[in-house]
């Protein structure tokens, strides 16, 4: 991977995680698929971009934060969270 590829994954991993919260923030019922589907591909493109320019502390971060949208996932996909957003 060059320098340039990791940059373009890590600015477009950035763009997803910024995305998703802009989108929970504006959302009154956010979708979860979406919101937590999007913070999952940010976590992974910014994780691609550390495996080039890595940074422990940053690659811990992005394990964590695909965990979180992960299980959040694994709750709307077993129908335990509210598949409409947080205020329906």
């Amino acid at each position: 991977m060059t320098e340039l590829q990791a940059n373009i994954a890590g600015f477009a991993g950035m763009f997803c995680v910024v995305f998703a919260y802009a989108y929970q923030t504006a959302k009154a019922a956010p979708n979860a698929y979406l919101q937590h589907g999007i913070n999952l591909l940010g976590a992974v493109l910014l994780g691609i971009s550390l495996l080039k320019n890595m940074n422990p502390a940053s690659m811990a971060l992005e394990f964590v934060w695909g965990g979180v949208a992960i299980l959040g996932l694994a709750k709307a996909l077993l129908g335990r969270g509210n598949h409409k957003g947080r205020n329906s």
